[in-house]
């Protein structure tokens, strides 16, 4: 594991936690590689049955490391091809593993660290939380969010979080319905582990089966959804003792 990304593993929960405080936990191409890692081996791993994701220090991520933009250009397109293609797959494996992740936010979420926190399954965030895309400020289009944006915040707030930056506070996030609980940021990660916990008491492929059809019947039209949700009925009478 990198030294930006810790992780600890107690009673059926995965831990980890962005570790790059002096940078406010943005995202280099080492970081990324080791959540995107992290999140591989949680799911590959029988003993983890929940994941928290959080940030150490001030905030929780200030979204895409600026320093590496100066390799990142048209003169180098593997380089900005492969930093893509990172990008895109650590945004979207959250929702995509097997096991729940709830993201324990403080502070700044910002451009892709929104995304980050975004993509998992729940959202605690403390009271001080500012959350926003302020890439255009930097000239910078918000690409790699922006499929999980306007799913999460609708055509016409997602415009807006794009086109002018503006930054949501943490009540305002609860009112949109994008976090889950807003708590004062002492009691942040024991109210993440509070869920977690149960989490990891519930039978993992009764989890998993529930995971798995959320995301896929969201997707789907109505006849169909609820076709696959006839076979989950069908196939979980197997899941109880």
């Amino acid at each position: 594991m990198s030294d930006h990304l810790l992780a600890e593993l107690s009673d059926g929960v995965q831990t980890l936690t962005l570790n790059r405080p002096d940078k406010l936990n943005a995202l280099n191409t080492e970081l990324t590689t080791a959540i995107r890692d992290a999140l591989l081996d949680a799911d590959a791993n029988p003993d983890v049955r929940a994941v928290v994701l959080t940030g150490n220090g001030r905030g929780f991520c200030a979204g895409a490391d600026l320093a590496e933009f100066k390799d990142l250009t048209p003169d180098h397109e593997d380089r900005v091809a492969a930093r893509a293609a990172l990008t895109c797959e650590t945004q979207a494996l959250q929702q995509k593993i097997r096991v729940p992740v709830i993201a324990a936010v403080a502070g700044h979420a910002v451009g892709g660290g929104a995304g980050l926190a975004l993509g998992s399954d729940m959202v605690f965030a403390a009271d001080d939380v500012k959350l926003g895309y302020p890439e255009i400020r930097h000239s910078i289009v918000p690409a790699l969010v922006m499929t999980g944006l306007q799913r999460h915040f609708g055509r016409k707030m997602a415009f807006e979080l794009i086109s002018t930056g503006r930054m949501l506070t943490a009540h305002e996030l609860f009112d949109l319905g994008i976090v889950n609980r807003v708590v004062p940021r002492e009691d942040l990660l024991p109210a993440a582990y509070d869920v977690a916990s149960r989490w990891a008491q519930a039978t993992p492929k009764a989890m998993q089966a529930i995971k798995s059809l959320f995301y896929r019947v969201s997707d789907l039209p109505y006849d169909a959804a609820m076709r696959v949700g006839q076979d989950v009925n069908a196939m979980m009478r197997s899941f109880r003792s």
